[in-house]
């Protein structure tokens, strides 16, 4: 940054010394320039908070605010990738068969206020409701990692992986042994890891080791060292489906520190989902439909259904869905409204950032001071100092409205998880935060009365007893420098 205004003023004095003559009429036509960016951020469609935290940069940094928004501030993704991965996207979801609304309806005779939730999910992120799945929670990276050894070895036919992490180490190692085992087995195994995700813990095109494995391998939004409006967009989703008939998500992704094989930022606390049965279907989807958008294949998908017939007796509803920067609707944001909306009893949420927007903000403090017993936990040893703070920033409005605040102090929780009422539970890859609710690829289970949902509570209320309740008297002794950093940080959070 130091280096970035350097080269602004240097570039200002420069263009004024040189050509002091034309300088007003230069003055005159970027100021003009600024004001039409001004405009046009102003009246597009994406969240106040985004435009505002553009809005500063373009009106007062002469010659580059400018240049930087035309390079980064698009919300979404060019308009030749849109198309071409809408219409994947659209033969896809055909096959989920969405006019069979028998457990829809089931739902919806069962509980209308969770059935209005699930059907938001079905129109705006075309993913189906499911019973006959069997749900499992796992409280950890270990627990995860365990299961997912135990379930590869089982594989039949075909591997699917998609992470935004994927490094080198005992975890990955470890599943990569599996992997090159089921390939001799005739096995069909495929890798999707994010580029600028695994950047520093992958050597340079690892996707070709893989294939010369024998596992096909697909890199999303290969990084370059280039400035391009693609780097925005990632692929934060992390999905293992295993024969169409097990599947995971969660936040852990393939890589050490999230099985705490070696300490990153203190204790790396973390949860995944584990799914059996009818909703894996939606999963491999997910899959295939970014598999084939950057293949450019046209992959036949119903020949990846699952094909286990077991059956799972009052398993609950489960509705695996995705949320993506292709359009303006935010589903990520919308399916967690929607739940701190209809809770009545209470609200557990782990995040590792909680940068939210003002329509989040206000749902949180309204259900805490509607006597909803409303409680976060966040990271107490950070990843990035600079977004913990923009975390913190946040406190002391939330908690004078009634909502808990707790640090987890054994080190980093990374876990995005969201339980209500002893009904409703989420666990996927969504953070509370701009990126991954505007712009990355991302993915979640939405649960209702599953066994799971009684076992993500139970796992919240036990991380509480290693974390710090922050107060309100703590909030009120920050240091008036801090609270002035804090506060510039807040207005940018949307950028970061």
């Amino acid at each position: 940054m130091v280096l970035f205004f350097a080269i602004q003023l240097a570039t200002i004095f420069t263009i004024a010394w040189n050509f002091k003559d034309y300088f007003t009429y230069y003055y005159a036509f970027d100021t003009l320039l600024r004001v039409i960016f001004v405009i046009k951020i102003a009246n597009d469609d994406s969240n106040p908070g985004y435009k505002i935290a553009w809005i500063i940069p373009v009106a007062f940094v002469p010659i580059f605010g400018g240049l930087i928004y035309v390079l980064f501030g698009s919300q979404t993704l060019k308009k030749k990738t849109i198309a071409k991965m809408t219409r994947i996207s659209s033969d896809a979801y055909k096959t989920l068969n969405l006019k069979d609304n028998t457990v829809s309806k089931k739902l919806e005779d069962e509980d209308k206020t969770a059935f209005v939730q699930s059907n938001y999910i079905n129109k705006f992120a075309n993913f189906p409701v499911y019973d006959n799945t069997y749900t499992e929670y796992l409280p950890s990276g270990e627990i995860k990692f365990q299961k997912m050894l135990e379930e590869l070895e089982k594989a039949k036919k075909f591997i699917f992986i998609e992470y935004f992490i994927i490094g080198e180490g005992i975890m990955w190692n470890s599943i990569l042994e599996i992997l090159k085992k089921k390939v001799a087995q005739g096995v069909d195994v495929r890798v999707i890891y994010d580029s600028f995700g695994s950047i520093e813990v992958l050597p340079l095109k690892y996707e070709k080791k893989l294939e010369s494995m024998g596992i096909k391998c697909a890199v999303f939004n290969p990084f370059v060292p280039v400035l391009d409006v693609r780097l925005n967009n990632r692929d934060h989703r992390k999905i293992c489906v295993i024969d169409g008939n097990v599947g995971f998500t969660g936040g852990i992704n393939l890589a050490d520190e999230y099985i705490n094989a070696y300490e990153l930022h203190g204790h790396w606390k973390d949860t995944a989902i584990l799914l059996k049965g009818d909703a894996v279907w939606s999963l491999t989807v997910m899959f295939l439909t970014m598999w084939d958008y950057l293949k450019n294949s046209q992959t036949d998908i119903l020949n990846f259904r699952g094909t286990s017939h077991e059956k799972y007796e009052n398993a609950g509803y489960i509705q695996p869905y995705s949320d993506n920067p292709m359009d303006s609707e935010p589903v990520g944001e919308t399916v967690y409204l929607n739940i701190i909306n209809k809770v009545v009893d209470y609200l557990y949420i782990t995040t590792p950032y909680l940068i939210i927007d003002n329509t989040m903000l206000s749902a949180l403090c309204s259900a805490a001071k509607a006597g909803i017993d409303v409680k976060i936990i966040t990271p107490h040893i950070p990843d990035k100092k600079y977004v913990h703070a923009v975390t913190r920033s946040y406190y002391e409005k939330l908690i004078g409205s009634g909502v808990e605040i707790y640090e987890y102090t054994p080190g980093f929780i990374h876990a995005k998880t969201f339980v209500a009422d002893d009904k409703y539970g989420i666990v996927g890859t969504i953070n509370m935060d701009y990126r991954s609710l505007f712009l990355h690829f991302e993915c979640a289970t939405w649960l209702y009365k599953t066994k799971c949902v009684g076992e993500i509570k139970e796992d919240f209320l036990k991380t509480l007893e290693v974390c710090e309740r922050i107060t309100i008297e703590q909030c009120k002794k920050i240091p008036w420098y801090k609270r002035a950093t804090r506060g510039i940080l807040k207005i940018l959070a949307p950028l970061m």
